[in-house]
């Protein structure tokens, strides 16, 4: 593998454990216009952005899509966004790849205000050089323009910068960023979902993804 100095990782499915707060607003939403799905079926609006994602699934226009955002917001803002937690050895895997000089950001679909929100109140905010999200107003920054601002906060150059991502939205945001990707396996990518999306290779766990990131540090 190449030496990477920059990674950058999505959030919700990647950092945190945010499905159940994310399903249960999009079901919110969805009753307000007569539809529904179970939570089960929901999970796979926890990371991409969601006016897509609304398209896609429900063949809703861009029009109603924008309003089930809003609507998901209704109860996501008040509520849902503390529905979540970081996945365990999330703090200690960080502070293992700050000690060997990586630099560390957040590159999210998820509106920037909130990732910087649960960061802090978990105490990981400092660990990141730099968190991008989404901008405020805009319901569907696309992911590589997110990546990309990231990229340009660090002063990264791109051959030496990874995204950790664990859907093909990461996947492909990524390459059209100019990067490569390494999934997350431990998210909500279906199976096969990241690696039919092109992804460089998957880890199982933040141990595997550790020794992928630091193995050509070790070596030298």
């Amino acid at each position: 593998m190449n030496q990477f100095q920059t990674i950058l990782f999505d959030f919700d499915g990647t950092l945190f454990d945010t499905v159940e707060g994310i399903t249960k607003s999009i079901q919110h939403a969805l009753r307000k216009h007569g539809m529904d799905g179970t939570l089960e079926e929901l999970r796979c609006f926890a990371g991409p952005p969601l006016v897509d994602k609304f398209m896609e699934v429900y063949g809703v226009d861009k029009a109603l899509a924008e309003q089930l955002v809003t609507d998901f917001r209704e109860r996501y803002v008040p509520i849902g966004v503390y529905e979540s937690a970081p996945f365990p050895g999330l703090g200690e895997f960080l502070d293992r790849l700050r000690a060997a000089g990586l630099i560390l950001g957040v590159a999210t679909s998820k509106p920037q205000t909130m990732a910087e929100l649960l960061l802090d109140r978990a105490g990981l905010q400092d660990k990141f050089h730099v968190i991008v999200g989404s901008r405020p107003g805009i319901n569907n920054d696309q992911k590589w323009e997110i990546v990309r601002r990231a990229m340009e906060l660090c002063g990264a150059d791109p051959a030496a910068v990874v995204l950790v991502g664990d859907t093909k939205y990461d996947a492909v945001g990524a390459a059209k960023a100019g990067i490569p990707c390494i999934g997350a396996g431990w998210g909500y990518a279906a199976p096969g979902e990241l690696e039919e999306a092109g992804v460089l290779c998957t880890a199982r766990d933040f141990a595997e993804l550790e020794a992928l990131l630091l193995a050509e540090q070790h070596t030298k």
